[in-house]
């Protein structure tokens, strides 16, 4: 055994947060080659899950559960689960637990994000988050037994949700404060297409609507207005996991998620971060990203492994991607459109297929697939490679992206 693995056999990675990121980080070590002790601490008592079912088929009572096909042991990943984390010492290499101090060489931060609560509601009966597995279990009955289901707030989880109360034959009132859906994610022209899909559903959505209060059987609106509702759900936002860092050192940005480098190192030695806690430089994009989707919680962890072994660094920039499967439509987006200069339309946005692109001096920076997911599959690859893009040939849906190009 060569001074080098020997000296990997050694080493400890302590990686906190047992989602999708922290996972997928375990994984890649030891299908890297990594022969260390490597151990997962995960908050909740359940054995590794995915998300994505939650608003879907674990939801609708389709599925148990969405435990991760990962034998664990069989990798020689360390699972301690229920465990929670306080607090970080990086000078001394040591986790603060419930448990007492835990030490490591190398310490990954996967704790994902954690939803925004509705002020005034918390402990308040009836009103949900959908986040967890218990999250999910909970609102299952909810939606069996076919309550009026009040939903706050029509960006991606408040679509999802409300398309899933309406499969079960609830009846669903949206209420958002912004003017359109989607108002945080996507620009007005964009997102106006989607309201109508709402009451073509038989849902209820009220735009410029704040809640006042939560009462028993009702959520009230800032104009007086009373909405009957058995459950409320809220979905208005999401922020990073990271209070349990104060004090830490650990440098954290303006959304208080932790600043990783090109390689997804935080400022401490010998810490990185991935997936939703986490922002990273683009050199694809000029500015620094913060991606709240599962694809960035699937691909950082390569690099991350990549980087603890000592492998050839590489620099992570990826394409961000997200789906969302909302009353009878899939959507994809691909990208970043903050920095395009040019939108174009490819079909008709009041039909079951469309597709947005944006540009920026005629490259391919992002795009949003309604219904067209070659479109997707193809600007992906293009916005990857950077290729100039002819803006006479891009609107005509009949020809296929890629034989757009300039």
């Amino acid at each position: 055994m060569s001074e080098q693995t020997q000296a990997q056999a050694q080493r400890r990675v302590v990686v906190v947060g047992a989602g999708m990121a922290g996972v997928q980080t375990a994984v890649a070590l030891r299908e890297q080659g990594f022969t260390g002790t490597v151990t997962l601490i995960g908050a909740e008592p359940h054995q590794p899950y995915d998300r994505p079912p939650l608003s879907k088929a674990v939801l609708l009572g389709k599925a148990e559960g969405s435990a991760f096909d990962v034998d664990f042991e069989a990798l020689g990943i360390g699972l301690l689960l229920g465990r929670e984390v306080l607090g970080v010492r990086p000078d001394a290499h040591e986790l603060d637990t419930a448990d007492g101090p835990f030490p490591y060489d190398v310490l990954v931060l996967a704790t994902g994000a954690e939803p925004v609560r509705l002020p005034g509601t918390e402990g308040v009966p009836g009103v949900h988050l959908l986040r967890t597995l218990d999250d999910a279990e909970r609102l299952r009955p909810v939606l069996a037994r076919q309550h009026d289901v009040v939903v706050v707030g029509a960006g991606w989880i408040g679509a999802e949700f409300a398309t899933a109360a309406r499969e079960a034959g609830c009846a669903v009132t949206v209420v958002e404060a912004a003017d359109r859906p989607l108002a945080g994610a996507l620009p007005a022209e964009v997102a106006e297409p989607m309201t109508s899909w709402y009451a073509d559903a038989g849902a209820d959505l009220r735009t410029h609507a704040r809640v006042e209060r939560v009462e028993p059987g009702a959520v009230v609106l800032d104009d007086g207005s009373r909405v009957p509702a058995g459950a409320v759900v809220v979905g208005i936002g999401a922020r990073p996991a990271t209070a349990w860092l104060a004090g830490s050192g650990i440098e954290l940005g303006a959304h208080r998620e932790v600043l990783a480098d090109d390689r997804l190192r935080t400022s401490a030695p010998d810490v990185y971060a991935v997936g939703d806690c986490a922002s990273f430089p683009s050199r694809r994009y000029g500015e620094r990203l913060l991606v709240h989707h599962w694809d960035n919680a699937l691909q950082g962890p390569r690099t991350v492994a990549a980087d603890i072994l000592g492998e050839t660094p590489t620099v992570y920039d990826p394409v961000p991607y997200f789906w969302s499967e909302q009353f009878g439509r899939f959507v994809q987006y691909a990208g970043h459109h903050a920095s395009a200069d040019t939108t174009l339309w490819r079909g008709d946005p009041s039909g079951p297929a469309w597709t947005v692109c944006w540009l920026r001096e005629n490259r391919l920076v992002a795009l949003l697939a309604v219904g067209r997911p070659r479109d997707l599959a193809q600007g992906r690859r293009l916005i990857e490679a950077g290729t100039e893009m002819n803006p006479q040939l891009l609107p005509d849906p009949s020809r296929p992206l890629k034989a757009a190009t300039a």
